[in-house]
């Protein structure tokens, strides 16, 4: 079987729920995001042991963003 390459359903929904209607982008590693779906791409072509640390800088990003 191969391997499945996607977000978990929580992280694809929290992605979702932080980039819906956003219009000033999150800044994360030197990467600008300001979709759903370039914050899934740039978390998925990251390598399998990185993606959680990207996941959450984009987490906490936002988080702080809204303070």
């Amino acid at each position: 079987m191969d391997e499945d390459i996607s977000l978990e359903r929580p992280q694809r929904r929290l992605l979702r729920r932080l980039f819906n209607g956003r219009t000033t982008p999150i800044h994360v590693n030197g990467v600008t995001l300001l979709t759903f779906r370039q914050a899934s791409a740039h978390i998925l072509s990251l390598p399998e042991a990185e993606r959680e640390g990207a996941y959450q800088a984009i987490k906490l990003a936002a988080k702080t963003e809204a303070i």
